[in-house]
């Protein structure tokens, strides 16, 4: 998705593509592609800063999901507004400017500045101001529940079609990963990482399906080092119920300029190997069904 600013108050919160062909139970989603800045954001920081939160292109990497059978949602709304991949109690008090009407349950994303509601771009502070809590709660009715409800909505889809559901959540991560998550690192980030949080979120041979596919193709991955998957991978992964859930995270660096956000010279090689994986992918669902 290109970069832009909203044209009215209301736009659709996400992008759902759906199978070109016969479906088969596999469900994908870019949470943090979205580049649609709504006008009520207000952040104090320019644009250049606030885009460093998007998972920029991920839906334009992935886009041959559907030709192979499975769905495709994507997020329209920046991260750094709201971030779908967290829980609605995963909150700052600290950014409000009056008592939160539940409880919170705030976690280490929060901590780092990067919970429900960014706190911090590039280590700058997102706002100048307290936020009223009815700004929250209307970015979590507007964007963030809906989106939630669709991608629910189509595992259950799949689950009651076929008995299961395989999902991958798709990202993409900065160079500089390691530091922003204030990890010590003897080895330099890897081009993909697969997160399953250590193995309990997805059957592990999809994971070594998709890492040997990857690793042939001349990439290095790593698993659940430094991203192990959060909210969304952590709530959907139950294999022991056949819903498999594995996070991906592709290395920036691969496909595009982290300054100016324009794609580089490899953005096509790495589409057409993603394109790639997911015929890859397809053909382990198919053979689980």
């Amino acid at each position: 998705m290109q970069f832009q600013f909203a044209d009215t108050e209301d736009f659709a919160p996400y992008t759902m593509s759906l199978p070109a062909g016969e479906p088969i139970p596999l469900v994908c989603d870019s949470p943090h592609s979205g580049a649609i800045y709504p006008q009520d954001f207000h952040s104090c920081l320019p644009i250049s800063v606030l885009r460093s939160g998007e998972d920029a292109y991920v839906d334009e990497l992935w886009h041959a999901i559907p030709t192979v059978g499975g769905s495709l949602l994507a997020a329209n709304f920046p991260r750094s507004y709201i971030d779908p991949n967290r829980e609605i109690d995963d909150v700052d008090l600290d950014m409000l400017a009056e008592p939160w009407t539940t409880r919170v349950y705030p976690t280490e994303k929060t901590r780092l500045g990067h919970g429900l509601i960014w706190k911090v771009a590039r280590g700058q502070p997102m706002y100048d101001r307290k936020l009223e809590v009815a700004e929250v709660e209307n970015r979590i009715a507007t964007y963030h529940q809906p989106y939630h409800a669709e991608l629910g909505r189509r595992m259950e889809q799949m689950v009651e079609r076929f008995g299961g559901v395989w999902h991958l959540n798709l990202h993409s991560m900065p160079a500089n990963s390691y530091e922003i998550l204030e990890i010590d690192s003897d080895h330099p980030l890897a081009d993909f990482v697969l997160g399953d949080r250590d193995g309990i979120t997805c059957d592990p041979a999809l994971v070594s399906t998709i890492e040997e596919f990857l690793v042939g193709r001349g990439y290095s991955v790593a698993r659940n080092d430094p991203f192990k998957g959060v909210a969304l991978i952590a709530r959907l992964g139950r294999p022991e119920e056949n819903r498999h859930s594995l996070q991906i995270e592709v290395n920036r660096t691969l496909y595009m300029n982290e300054e100016t956000y324009e794609k580089s010279a490899g953005f096509n090689a790495l589409q057409e190997s993603l394109s790639l994986l997911a015929a890859r992918v397809a053909e382990f669902v198919r053979g689980q069904i």
